[in-house]
């Protein structure tokens, strides 16, 4: 089995891939059907001058694209194949815009496997002598991870904690993969 691990914007590149594929699934359908047509009038033309037709190379191109996109997109849209997975992080924007992707990801039957919750600043900090701006941010946070909770409740599959720098490198995935499988 293969894996792919695809990092995008939740309203960005991932909408706007699945979108754009029911869209030109649905031009493509059209474009063929009047192709399908032409073809006819064509074939009845050729019979009538006693004519042979070749091969329409451009129907077979459309049925072609038709056929990749409608396969991308059952591959997309299968549970067996497919988990899409949302990285929220504790603040009300970010919420919002992550329901709202997961709304439009419902819309194109693409099947949302969790959410990871990131960047939570640990609550502990909030007894040490740390700064006003912080403490602030702890409390802010804990609000909305009480929206998390709430809205998300059991589909939440890690809290992943602040961490020094963004997960990026062979070295920093590891430490993410333990932090969130242990």
């Amino acid at each position: 089995m293969i894996s792919c691990i695809y990092d995008l914007v939740p309203l960005g590149h991932a909408l706007y891939y699945l979108s754009m594929a029911k869209v030109y699934d649905e031009w493509i359908n059209k474009i063929t059907h009047l192709r399908e047509e032409m073809r006819e009038y064509e074939e009845m033309v050729s019979r009538l001058k006693r004519e042979t037709t070749e091969e329409d190379q451009i129907l077979g191109e459309l049925q072609y694209i038709r056929n990749r996109i409608n396969a991308s997109s059952r591959i997309l849209t299968d549970p067996e194949k497919t988990a899409f997975f949302f990285v929220v992080v504790p603040e009300e924007m970010i919420i919002i815009d992550t329901l709202k992707a997961a709304e439009l990801f419902s819309r194109f039957d693409v099947p949302i496997a969790g959410y990871v919750v990131n960047r939570v600043v640990p609550e502990e900090l909030a007894s040490q002598d740390i700064p006003v701006y912080l403490r602030r941010r702890i409390a802010m946070q804990q609000e909305h991870m009480e929206t998390i909770r709430n809205r998300l409740g059991k589909q939440v599959l890690a809290y992943v904690p602040e961490l020094e720098r963004d997960v990026t490198g062979l070295a920093m995935i590891e430490r993410l993969a333990g932090i969130m499988y242990g």
